[in-house]
Order: structure tokens, then sequence, then C-alpha cells
């Protein structure tokens, strides 16, 4: 009996922060056994089934997203007011029984996607400082600034829209008017809810944080969210 240390083969998962595992090898003619890695895939949700070689352990079935998943969708602001907070529950949210689990990047594009179709830009973030910044005439971002050596932010100060607090590590949008006939009540409304005036019309938002590759500590800007009138 000995325990190996051998290259993992993810096969597009994402099952492990390392690129090795342990293997238990028991007695001749009985079944190795993993050590580590059992984990399922933070990004499709799917527990790994493993083939063990001599040389390496691999994953048997392809991850659907190897990329990791990138969300669009799209809301209409016909009042030309944008409602911008973490949290708009219980007017906009979603029943995710069906969902994969949301600790996942395919389950939180499914609420993503859940929220779109019935009103609300939702992003799922992390507990940091937000904004919405704009970009140009149409055009913006939702992101958590940087500082320089000289603690000056980037994006500026002058450039945000909208202060997001992230008690529910999120962003959550919609159109004012919409929100209110959904019952939103303006009473409610306090600092950390903003109504930004834009252009009316139909908005793209293109949500990153599910891509492979994206860094929520990053030293930078982190940009959360591209977001773009389209009509």
């Amino acid at each position: 009996m000995r325990v190996e240390t051998l290259p993992l083969e993810a096969n597009g998962h994402l099952i492990s922060r390392k690129s090795q595992v342990k293997v238990l090898r028991p007695f001749d003619g009985e079944k190795p056994l993993i050590l580590s890695a059992e984990y399922c895939c933070a990004v499709c949700g799917a527990w790994p089934t493993f083939a063990i070689t001599k040389d390496t352990v691999r994953v048997q079935e392809p991850c659907p997203y190897p990329d990791g998943i990138t969300t669009t969708i799209t809301l209409a602001v016909p009042s030309g007011k944008l409602l911008v907070t973490d949290d708009l529950r219980p007017v906009y949210d979603w029943n995710d029984e069906s969902f994969a689990s949301y600790n996942t990047a395919l389950g939180k594009a499914q609420a993503i996607e859940a929220m779109a179709a019935i009103g609300c830009a939702y992003g799922p973030t992390s507990n940091c400082g937000l904004g919405l910044y704009r970009t140009g005439p149409d055009s913006y971002i939702i992101a958590t600034a940087s500082l320089d050596e000289a603690d000056n932010p980037s994006p500026p100060d002058s450039a945000c829209l909208a202060s997001i607090c992230t008690d529910l590590w999120a962003y959550s949008c919609a159109d004012f008017e919409h929100w209110k006939a959904r019952g939103g009540d303006p009473g409610t409304l306090d600092w950390s809810d903003t109504v930004v005036d834009v252009a009316p019309g139909t908005y793209r938002f293109i949500h990153h944080s599910g891509e492979r590759g994206f860094d929520r500590d990053a030293i930078g800007t982190v940009i959360w969210a591209h977001v773009e009138r389209i009509t």
C-alpha cells in the first residue's frame, strides 16, 4: 500500500485548486482511491468520475463549459430611470429548486437569467465595494474600483453614478417604473438605493464573474459587468 501524487487532467472541469491529486494504491488487485479533489465542478456542478492510470488521474466526462460562463441578458428601461442597488427582493426573486447549486457558475447564471425574465438585471459579486460607472454616452460598467498609491480611485469618482452596497453580494438593477408596478414602494428606498437617469431603451448586461480566470481579488479594477444601450 502506498500513496502517490499524480497530475490531474480535469477535462475542462474546475474541481481542485491544485493540478495534482493524491492517490492511494492498495494491495495488488484492489481498486486505487482518490484522496483529494473529491469536489463537484465549480462551474457546471457535476461530480467527477475519475479514471486512474499509472501516470495520471483524468476526469472522464468533459465539462460543458470549459471556459466558464459569460452571462448576457437584456433589460428594458423605457422610463429612463434605472434603479440601482444590491437587493430588490421581494419585488424580484427567483425559485432555484430546478437550478444547479448557487455555489457554481451555472447556478449563478441560471439565477441571472431567471431574474432577467421578470425585469431585473441581477449579478452575483463578492462582499466588495461596487459602483455603476459611465464609460461612454450609453455605456457603463459595474465595477470595484482600484486605488493608486495616492488613493485615487480608478475609475474616478466623477464617473460613478451609483454606489452599491453589497450586503447581498450582488447588484440588482431595474426600470424604476416597472419596479413600482410590481409593488415596489419608493418610501422604502434608502441611502444604498439610487435612481439613475439614463437614455430610455433596452440595455445589454454582460456578466463576467462566471468566466474561467475571473479574479475577484485582482489588484486592479475588477469589472463585474459591462452595460450598454442597444436600442
